[in-house]
């Protein structure tokens, strides 16, 4: 091996050195969801749920049963929310739910101005999909339509099959 071919290794092997130096020691510029992340840490936001939260198991009794022609099917439980589905042969046709308002006030507010009701409930329909009604004024109780021939007023009749006095019992 000559001296040509020697200082090409050494100098290859110094670059490649330096290389890896420089970029193990740089600093990463993070994506954007670590710094909107990193961002609404430093600003102290605060807990995303209320720690005086219902907690989702407790709603589950409150949601209609099963039955011949359709399956309730829980997909989520979580501190202030749970939520299933709605069933009719093995198709989801709906979304139902249960939501404590109390970390999200404004979810209970817009119900301030509504002139419908639901069971006695202030109810309101949101886009052509959803309809809710609040309970005690803290608890929401939604249903949402996952296929064109679940209708407003299947969203209202399934809305009734929830224990509602049950639920606004609930402390």
């Amino acid at each position: 091996m000559g001296i040509k071919q020697r200082g090409i290794k050494i100098l290859t092997a110094i670059l490649l050195s330096f290389l890896l130096l420089t970029t193990a020691c740089a600093q990463a510029t993070p994506d954007r969801f670590t710094a909107v992340q990193q961002e609404s840490t430093r600003k102290g936001s605060g807990l995303a749920v209320a720690k005086n939260a219902t907690q989702g198991s407790e709603f589950n009794k409150f949601f209609p049963t099963s039955s011949d022609e359709y399956q309730r099917v829980f997909t989520q439980e979580k501190k202030g929310f749970a939520e299933a589905n709605l069933k009719k042969a093995g198709k989801v046709i709906a979304q139902l739910a249960i939501s404590d308002t109390t970390s999200t006030p404004a979810a209970a507010a817009k119900f301030d101005k509504s002139t419908e009701k639901i069971a006695g409930y202030p109810s309101l329909e949101i886009g052509t999909t959803q309809t809710a009604i609040l309970v005690s004024n803290k608890y929401q109780v939604k249903v949402i339509s996952k296929d064109p021939t679940f209708k407003t007023g299947d969203r209202a009749d399934w809305i009734q099959k929830f224990n509602l006095d049950g639920l606004a019992s609930l402390k």
